[in-house]
């Protein structure tokens, strides 16, 4: 759940004050939110791919068929 307040210390008296966020930092929040997300959609489909080609090259192994360069620098490098 996320909520549109911030918190604010003051390290000099170490007091601390719960305020709104304004309309320009709920904006960037959210932006920076979805921007976090697409992000790891990236991260997520790249090992998917790398989980599918090293099962592609170990099938290929096994089989004795030749690999995709894709395939190959998945076990080598």
């Amino acid at each position: 759940m996320t909520t549109n307040t911030k918190l604010i210390i003051d390290c000099n008296t170490g007091t601390e004050e719960l305020v709104d966020m304004t309309a320009e930092e709920i904006s960037a929040k959210k932006a920076h939110e979805e921007k976090t997300l697409e992000e790891k959609a990236v991260i997520n489909a790249k090992k998917l791919t790398e989980t599918n080609l090293k099962a592609s090259a170990k099938a290929k192994l096994i089989a004795g068929e030749a690999l995709t360069e894709d395939e190959a620098n998945t076990i080598v490098l």
